[in-house]
């Protein structure tokens, strides 16, 4: 039976339309005049609240008191299901630089059980290293740090959807080369880089396309040598970044903004902790302190976030000149179209994955696939 979504604040492209309705059943079939109705729809009303495009994250390593590398089914269905309660209808669960054997469970947990998770939908995997710089490991394990491996992705290439990997590191320029070749649907993004800006130009003219949580774990820029920053800045290709106001400085997000604009994608970057109380959690085999939503190591190293997508949202407005449908953009239609989904907008012909959200991003109704997955207070 066909649903459509009326009383809505209606997010299109750039505008902000009232006084349609959505019909919908696993697709969008239409975006009509409400006053057109049929009397045979099953029918949702948004309650004048906003209606977007559900959102994307491409970086989440865990929520929900679960982690990626925990490589069981239930811990899929805990992150899906919690995420999805922040407006999220799909995302990349996202592995740890760990040893090779920790790594393989893990993608092939996901293989096994991508399909099967009944909250945010499962896109493929991102694998966040091993192939890093251990100068720039950040969170990650630096003892587990190997070469790119090209036998090592051939074997996961149905599954893998994006790598993080530092391209100064040996043997990179042959392992960026293959997969350009070889794997074009797979995303290679510069991360955990100590690159020069001259390396980074040399790895985006071989095939990086996009740069993983810009500003964290990568070369500063200084006036005279700009590094992995000043090279994604002064390019075209994509990045994301988290914007929880702990990994970047306010003023940092918006210069990140006002130059990447559409280029650019918001991430969470949550591990286990994500939609949880403050404590000690576990990340790739270390312990990780939460307080007053930080996340740090012992050592006092950010560890990943707790984060949400739709608090992410919060802070943009909050920070940045951004409106309303350029905030949204930056978590369904930038991610989908850097995936090559058809997904990230209300239109015909895509899937019907959409949020219900007020006025301060606070979720009232999660849709995946057509079918109501999360209501605020149910």
């Amino acid at each position: 039976m066909l649903s459509a979504i009326v009383n809505s604040k209606l997010i299109v492209a750039d505008k902000i339309i009232e006084g349609k309705a959505v019909i919908f059943d696993k697709m969008i079939h239409a975006i009509v005049d409400a006053d057109q109705l049929s009397k045979d729809l099953q029918i949702i009303d948004a309650g004048g609240a906003y209606l977007s495009a559900g959102f994307i994250d491409i970086h989440i390593h865990g929520s929900g008191g679960s982690d990626v590398m925990d490589a069981t089914k239930e811990a899929l269905e805990a992150i899906s299901e919690s995420i999805v309660q922040n407006g999220t209808t799909s995302f990349l669960p996202t592995t740890m630089t760990m040893d090779l054997y920790s790594i393989e469970n893990a993608l092939d947990n996901i293989q096994s059980n991508a399909s099967s998770v009944n909250g945010a939908n499962i896109l493929g995997a991102h694998l966040e290293g091993p192939f890093i710089n251990p100068l720039k490991c950040g969170a990650q394990d630096k003892s587990h740090i190997i070469k790119a491996d090209i036998g090592f992705i051939d074997k996961y290439s149905d599954i893998i959807r994006m790598i993080t990997l530092a391209p100064e590191m040996e043997g990179s320029d042959t392992f960026i080369t293959h997969l350009k070749k070889h794997y074009p649907h797979i995303i290679l993004s510069i991360g955990h880089s100590n690159a020069t800006y001259e390396e980074t130009m040399h790895a985006l003219d071989l095939g990086i396309d996009h740069a993983t949580h810009l500003g964290n774990a990568m070369s500063g820029m200084h006036h005279r040598a700009p590094g992995v920053i000043g090279a994604v800045l002064d390019s075209n290709i994509t990045c994301d970044v988290i914007a929880d106001r702990i990994h970047l400085h306010d003023a940092t997000l918006r210069t990140f903004w006002h130059i990447k604009k559409e280029q650019l994608i918001l991430i969470t970057d949550a591990m286990r902790a994500g939609c949880m109380c403050d404590g000690s959690y576990n990340l790739g085999g270390q312990v990780v302190n939460v307080e007053k939503s930080k996340a740090t190591l012992q050592n006092g190293q950010l560890a990943g976030s707790v984060l949400k997508l739709n608090e992410a949202l919060r802070n943009m407005r909050d920070i940045t000149s951004v409106s309303i449908p350029q905030a949204l953009f930056c978590v369904t239609e930038a991610p989908a179209k850097k995936l090559g989904l058809k997904k990230g907008r209300i239109e015909e012909g895509y899937d019907a994955d959409m949020a219900i959200f007020d006025e301060n991003f606070d979720i009232l109704l999660t849709i995946v696939d057509g079918q109501i997955k999360y209501k605020k207070g149910a």
